[in-house]
């Protein structure tokens, strides 16, 4: 079977590595699959993400457990989402978010149902990380492929569901038909099943070693799982996945605040390059993971900025929890909260006031005058027929 990288990837200047007709494969490696790194290399990388890490849990202990669902819900959406567009796929965000708080047990007044294949992603990604404890196993890998791809559903190619793939070769290539590049090739069918059976074993056993940091842990699953590439499709998604356990496992936590497939879309050109250069190579995988932790700490940054952000959200309420606001202006104050600090573009003036209250010139001044005096909203500069205003953010 030929996958063909998308016209995003077929760009050939992100191709770093010169075609060798003699260079191996890492699996083909002697002494694949023993992994080795560079240990002094990636220590500053891992203690910033241990640290990051332990400050994201500890934030969300200060938040309401609803609003901790929340979080996840919209952590699980971004993950859905991107896993999906990393390999061209463009799902229906409010299908994904039903899907999603049908399975967390929130409201999902006004979304449209899911369907077969987003209740399918979100029941992946839910096992993935709600049964952290529960053993990978091929029968596991299985029923994840079988709900990346549920019955019923078109597809533009023919493949096996639930099943490892038979065809070979298994390539990834670009360039039109006759001039292909191939930019990597997994190994022969007639060895997946002990090639997924030493990786299982490993990963089941890998949890328990002390000695072993587990982000480096969940690093080398991601590339050594993409690099057996047992399925006809979706190994990536299913990669990703598994990465979504072994951090569940490493943090002993079910409740996911962070999505690293959104970090890898933002830049998947330099994902795809990096694998690449890594199943090209030896069995040095020091450079992947370098690229593995530095994405994991871009994206626990991100995660870290929302927890706070909702963390100010509710003192901002608590604050003014006896400031006797009418409906309308708590409905706009919600709305410019829920639109984050920076993200209402000008503010709030009279004429946005009006908009979102579908009241009078005259109420809208005043309800915002009020505002303004019970510290809900804070004057802009300027003023006259640009007078707009900014919520006024408790002091941290």
């Amino acid at each position: 079977m030929i996958i063909r990288l998308t016209d995003l990837m077929m760009d050939e200047t992100w191709i770093m590595v010169k075609t060798n007709k003699s260079a191996k494969w890492i699996w083909q490696q002697p002494g694949w699959p023993e992994f080795v790194w560079q240990e002094k290399a990636l220590a500053p990388l891992l203690r910033e993400i241990h640290k990051l890490q332990g400050k994201l849990l500890g934030n969300t202990e200060l938040v309401t457990s609803t609003e901790n669902l929340q979080s996840e819900l919209d952590a699980l959406l971004q993950n859905a989402i991107n896993t999906s567009a990393i390999e061209g796929e463009e799902l229906d965000v409010n299908s994904v978010r039903s899907s999603l708080a049908k399975r967390l047990g929130l409201k999902q007044a006004g979304l449209p149902p899911g369907t077969p294949q987003t209740d399918g992603i979100a029941d992946l990604l839910l096992d993935a990380t709600h049964h952290a404890d529960v053993e990978l196993t091929q029968k596991r890998l299985y029923e994840w492929h079988q709900k990346l791809f549920p019955e019923n559903v078109p597809r533009l190619v023919s493949i096996q569901v639930g099943k490892l793939r038979t065809h070979d070769p298994m390539q990834v290539v670009s360039g039109p038909i006759g001039k292909e590049k191939v930019h990597f090739e997994a190994p022969l069918s007639k060895n997946l099943k002990e090639e997924l059976k030493s990786f299982i074993d490993w990963f089941n056993q890998s949890r328990k070693d002390t000695e072993f940091d587990p982000l480096l842990r969940a690093g080398i699953a991601h590339l050594w799982f993409v690099t057996i590439h047992p399925f006809d499709d979706g190994n990536g998604r299913l990669a990703r996945a598994i990465t979504d356990l072994a951090l569940a496992q490493a943090e002993q936590q079910s409740i996911r605040f962070y999505a690293m497939a959104a970090a890898i879309m933002e830049n998947r050109k330099a994902y795809y390059q990096v694998l690449e250069q890594s199943q090209r190579a030896e069995l040095d995988v020091t450079s992947w993971l370098e690229w593995f932790l530095e994405t994991l700490k871009k994206t626990l940054i991100t995660a870290i900025k929302r927890i706070e952000y909702v963390l100010q959200k509710t003192k901002f309420w608590q604050l003014h929890a006896q400031s006797s606001l009418n409906e309308r202006q708590v409905k706009v104050l919600n709305r410019l909260l829920d639109s984050g600090p920076d993200e209402f573009e000008g503010g709030i003036n009279t004429q946005k006031y009006m908009g979102l209250t579908k009241t009078s010139k005259a109420t809208a001044t005043r309800d915002l005058v009020e505002l303004v005096e019970k510290g809900c909203l804070v004057k802009r500069p300027g003023g006259g027929r640009s007078t707009s205003y900014d919520i006024s953010w408790p002091k941290k």
